[in-house]
């Protein structure tokens, strides 16, 4: 039986150390953890692509929380069907479980099902949070684009750069660019 390690954080600003730290604490050597630093609300990660390349029968995936495999209560099923037709368990650290036996893979089921309704739960408040925003008066998206034609015509006109930066709420280095000036 070999220890692999799987981490996840879900930004590549975030920090896998902790995780990481915690595998290499229940022997795991560093070779064999594999990581990743995207969402995991789908199973396209190539850490964990990677890692299902590496396992064999026999070996073991240690994780530290659930939700490091995965948000989707359908891909994490699938996730533990594929390792379990590999004949590869998987332990949850700070849950206390293990896909090892038939309790296990139920209790696995039933709480990628609660980090999935979490999952949602999270967008329901951003999204929230984003219409608040909008009704506050805050922007979201792509800046407009520049009206091309009213920069060269302003510019006939006479009008100088800043001027018609300020005019039209955009930077003077862009009415440059328009007017091929850079």
């Amino acid at each position: 039986m070999r220890l692999f390690g799987y981490a996840r954080v879900s930004t590549s600003q975030q920090s896998l150390d902790v995780q990481v730290k915690a595998l290499k604490a229940e022997g795991v050597k560093t070779n064999r953890i594999f990581a990743d630093k995207i969402s995991g609300s789908h199973v396209n990660r190539e850490g964990l692509q990677m890692l299902q390349l590496k396992v064999e029968e026999g070996d073991v995936i240690l994780v530290q929380k659930l939700d490091r495999l995965g948000r989707d209560t359908a891909d994490m099923i699938q996730l533990i069907k594929e390792f379990d037709e590999m004949c590869v368990a998987i332990r949850f650290l700070d849950d206390g479980i293990s896909t090892e036996g038939k309790m296990g893979k139920m209790l696995v089921t039933i709480l990628s099902a609660v980090a999935q309704a979490e999952r949602q739960r999270i967008l329901e408040r951003t999204n929230e949070g984003r219409l608040e925003a909008m009704a506050k008066g805050v922007k979201f998206g792509r800046k407009p684009t520049v009206d091309k034609d009213k920069v060269r015509a302003l510019h006939k006109q006479g009008i100088g750069a800043t001027d018609i930066s300020r005019q039209l709420k955009i930077g003077r280095s862009t009415v440059y660019k328009v007017l091929g000036m850079n």
